[in-house]
This record gives C-alpha cells, sequence and structure tokens, in this order.
C-alpha cells in the first residue's frame, strides 16, 4: 500500500510564476547599457558579473526579472545567471538600504574591536546581520576581510572605507546615514547610495563632480611594501617595550620618533579606536606575567 505526498505530510508546491518582465521603457533603457557593457568582452558571457551590478542598480538587489533580463541578453539559462548572482555576496538577493554598512569581523578587526562593533551596532539600530531598518536606509552585515588590516578595526559603507572605528564612531556614523547628513570616509570618495555604487560596479563613470578625483589611493601603512620594493627606505623606527623605557639599546643609537603626520599604521596613530576604548578592550586586560 502507498501513500501520497499529501498524506505524508510533504507538499511539493506550486510552481513558481515567471518573472514579471521590465516596463518596455526600463528594458529598453537597459538593453542600451546592456549592449554597452557586452561590447567590451570578447565572449558576451564574460559580461555577466557587470550585468548583475547593472540589473542591481535598478533595483537595489538582484531580482528574478533583473536575472531572466541577463539570461535573455546572453543567451543563457536562468539556472547559469542564478548559480553566478547566489555565488557572490555583492550581489544582494532582497531588498536593502540606500546603505550597506559592512563590519569586519574578520581576525585582526575582531581583536581589535569589530565584534564589539557589530554587536553595539545591532543593539543602537535594532536589526540582525543581513537586516534592514524600518526607514530603509541601512543595512547591517558583518563581512569578512576588506584587506584594510593596517586600519583595523574597519567598517565599510558601500565600499567605501571608515577605518580606526570605535563602537561610538560607528553609532555616530549610522545615525548620521539615517538622518541624511554628509558623512565622509576615510579614505576614497564621498558617499553615494548602494543603486548608485551598483551602476559604477557596472562600468560606468561616476558622474558626480569631482568624485574621480577625491578617489585618491591607499593609505600610508598600505603603501609601505610597494616603496620598500621600490627601493625606498623608511627611517628606523624603535618600539619600546610596554614598561616605556628602551632596554640595553646602543647609547650612540639614534631613535626616531615619528612625527604627527609619519604614522604607518592605525596601531601607532593617535586614533580612538577600540585598542583604546576601556569600555571595549581589545586585548588582554593583564599585563604580561600575571
Amino acid at each position: 500500500m502507498t501513500t501520497s505526498s499529501s498524506e505524508r505530510g510533504v507538499s511539493l508546491g506550486m510552481p513558481a510564476l515567471p518573472a514579471p518582465a521590465y516596463p518596455d521603457d526600463v528594458r529598453e533603457r537597459l538593453e542600451r547599457d546592456a549592449r554597452e557593457i557586452i561590447a567590451r568582452y570578447p565572449d558576451s558571457r564574460s559580461a555577466l558579473l557587470p550585468l548583475l551590478h547593472l540589473v542591481q542598480a535598478e533595483e537595489g538587489h538582484v531580482t528574478r526579472t533583473g536575472m531572466q533580463f541577463c539570461a535573455d541578453v546572453l543567451e543563457l539559462t536562468t539556472a547559469e545567471v542564478t548559480a553566478v548572482a547566489t555565488f557572490y555576496t555583492m550581489y544582494r538577493r532582497k531588498p536593502s538600504g540606500d546603505y550597506q554598512v559592512g563590519v569586519c569581523t574578520n581576525t585582526l578587526c575582531a581583536v581589535m574591536g569589530g565584534d564589539a562593533i557589530f554587536e553595539e551596532l545591532q543593539e543602537h539600530l535594532g536589526i540582525g546581520n543581513g537586516e534592514t531598518t524600518g526607514d530603509g536606509k541601512v543595512t547591517l552585515e558583518h563581512i569578512e576581510c576588506n584587506a584594510a588590516c593596517d586600519f583595523a578595526p574597519v567598517v565599510m559603507v558601500n565600499w567605501e572605507f571608515f577605518d580606526n572605528q570605535t563602537p561610538a564612531s560607528a553609532k555616530r556614523l549610522v545615525d548620521d546615514l539615517r538622518s541624511g547628513r554628509d558623512v565622509e570616509p576615510t579614505r576614497g570618495a564621498r558617499l553615494c547610495t548602494f543603486k548608485e555604487t551598483a551602476r559604477i560596479l557596472a562600468g560606468f563613470p561616476d558622474e558626480r563632480p569631482g568624485a574621480v578625483e577625491e578617489s585618491g589611493s591607499a593609505g600610508p601603512a598600505s603603501l609601505v611594501g610597494l616603496r620598500l620594493a621600490k627601493g625606498e627606505t623608511a627611517p628606523a623606527r624603535v618600539v619600546h617595550p610596554r614598561d616605556g623605557g628602551p632596554h640595553d639599546e646602543p647609547q650612540d643609537r639614534a631613535v626616531h620618533e615619528p612625527s604627527p603626520a609619519e604614522h604607518l599604521s592605525s596601531h601607532d596613530a593617535p586614533h580612538e579606536t577600540s585598542a583604546s576604548d576601556p569600555a571595549h578592550p581589545a586585548g588582554p586586560v593583564a599585563e604580561e606575567g600575571e
């Protein structure tokens, strides 16, 4: 005797309806942009990543409609497009905020206070990982390494850097974003919305006056290795033991004391980082040997 799926309590569900189409004017505009993107590649399917950014710029996340559009213009199956869209975390699969606030919780940022920042932001905003505030302004998420360990702990907003953060500074940051106040990244161009960022990532120019010039380059700490590789030498630096005094140093050896403008790393710069925040210590609270 056999039992039906309903008798076993198994629901097979209804097949998903076809993705709704873009309005004609939107599709015409997207097709024009898509042709420009596809023309950059000898193999059209290589354009899939920027095309996903293009459709993300339209609705703020990659919808079924967007994936169907990519499949149509590249002559791929929706399964092929979905496999790529679900692999990369930069593509959002559900509606999200104007500002993607990512807190690095990888090793060094976590040790320097990233975990504390993330926990306090969740409580401050009343949302969990990957969730969006009710006003649609901020989506919070913990993310893996931002390749900015020299400036830990790091928060990124729409992929722009905010270095040397503390729980207090991070809370001020999200409050400013929600209130519409101007916010300047530590490095890079001024912020734009997530949709605008997605269009830039699709390969279209940033048309804001002066934005390209503001982008700058990596911070000094990140460029030390490159300068050494070019044969440039930095002044000698001596790091004293914890008790503050030199031990067994030759008396004739000059000790270089860096100027305030010469910091090579956030860890020796006079910033209020988590390492100096008594409420959120980054390391052992006891001295060595205790």
